[in-house]
Formats: structure tokens, C-alpha cells, sequence
């Protein structure tokens, strides 16, 4: 697939062995207790993260379409997927190795992108804890969750950020299906 794809191409494009993700995919950006824009840049960080800029430029371009995926967002989106890619690696290093030696060891990576989001601290907070999650990155996920819960994040929203993420990494595999049949 080339070009920019819709939404509902996207959808059609699934395969039958993801068909519960046709349906969910529209679930979870239709409804939730997060805002819009944070499910739909929650939504593009995931594919981003998933290295799949077809899916992430039709969830862009449906974001757009329905008036709740701004500029600022997209770009705290490619940013957390971006950070993330770096700091989910090392962080999961250190923790994965567990000696005494590697938790004091400091990163000296610059992220100053953390302190300067493009929207709002919270909503770069969920996209990066999306993607710590498809990462699997245990301290991110620990810390990404701690700062949005101290701002008032509940574990219902904080959850659903996660289940976004899944949900477009579903279809981002459910395309690798359909072009490993074709």
C-alpha cells in the first residue's frame, strides 16, 4: 500500500484474521473518557511506534478530517514515539540486566522535548506511556503513569491510552498479515 490511506480503507484492508480489530479500531477513537485529541494522538504515536507511517498518515489524516487531531498534537505524538524509541531501550536495558552497576549510570541522552511539549505536558505524559507500553518498558511505563496520575489522570483514562495503542498495533499487524498473503 502507498499513498495516504483512510480511515475506512485501512479498515477494509484488514484481513479476515483481523476482523475484531476493524471493529475496536473505530471503538476506541469514537468514544472514551479521554479527549479526543488525546485518543487520536495517542492513536498516531502508537503506529508511529509501530513503524508504520501508512497507518499513522490515515489516522492523521482522519484526525484531522474530524477536527481532533491539531498540529501540536501530531508533533508531541512524533515526538513521545521518538523519545520513547531512545529511552524504552536504555531504560529497559538497565532494568532487564538488574545489577547494582547500570540504575546509577546516568543517560546522557538530551530530551528536552519533555520539558517544552508542543500541547501539553500530559498529553506528551499518555503518548509516551502508550508507547512504553507497546515497548514494554517497565520504568517508563512506571513513571509515565505516576506523573499523569498526579495530575489527575484516572486509571480508567490511563488504561484506555494503553488499549488505543493496542488496538493500532493490532491493525499495523494485521497489515503485515494481509502483505505476507499477498
Amino acid at each position: 500500500m502507498s499513498g495516504t490511506l483512510t480511515l475506512e480503507a485501512l479498515r477494509e484492508a484488514l484481513p479476515e484474521a483481523a476482523r475484531d480489530t476493524k471493529v475496536n479500531l473505530v471503538n476506541v477513537l469514537a468514544q472514551g473518557s479521554l479527549a479526543p485529541e488525546q485518543r487520536w494522538g495517542t492513536a498516531v504515536a502508537a503506529a508511529l511506534a509501530a513503524r508504520s507511517p501508512e497507518v499513522a498518515r490515515a489516522l492523521i489524516a482522519a484526525g484531522e478530517a474530524a477536527g481532533h487531531l491539531p498540529p501540536e498534537i501530531v508533533s508531541d505524538a512524533e515526538a513521545a514515539s521518538s523519545l520513547m524509541a531512545m529511552t524504552n531501550v536504555t531504560y529497559r536495558f538497565k532494568h532487564l540486566v538488574a545489577k547494582a552497576d547500570y540504575p546509577s549510570l546516568p543517560l546522557r541522552l538530551r530530551m528536552m522535548r519533555v520539558a517544552q511539549p508542543a500541547s501539553t505536558k500530559v498529553n506528551l505524559e499518555l503518548f509516551s506511556l502508550a508507547v512504553s507500553a507497546m515497548h514494554g518498558c517497565e520504568t517508563c511505563i512506571t513513571a509515565h503513569e505516576k506523573v499523569l496520575s498526579e495530575a489527575g489522570f484516572t486509571p480508567e483514562q490511563v488504561f484506555e491510552a494503553v488499549r488505543v495503542a493496542a488496538v493500532v498495533n493490532s491493525a499495523v499487524t494485521g497489515l503485515a498479515i494481509r502483505a505476507a498473503r499477498s
